[in-house]
């Protein structure tokens, strides 16, 4: 009977390690699509609370004359 119970132990904890390595790649996974989410949504975002406005200003500059 102990070394049934020894052996089931040890199953146990080679399933606990291959659910930590999964865990930790998926870990990974979601960590480099939120790095790659601010990148390419959020980043521009705030870019253009700057560059817009600027753009609004030359561009209604350019009909002062007109007016």
């Amino acid at each position: 009977m102990d070394q049934e119970l020894k052996n089931k132990i040890e199953e146990l904890e080679k399933k606990i390690d291959a659910v930590y390595q999964s865990v930790e790649k998926m870990r990974k996974y979601f960590l480099l699509i939120f790095w790659i989410t601010l990148v390419t949504f959020v980043l521009p975002l705030i870019l253009m609370m700057f560059v817009v406005p600027m753009f609004m200003k030359n561009y209604i500059s350019s009909f002062q004359g007109l007016l």
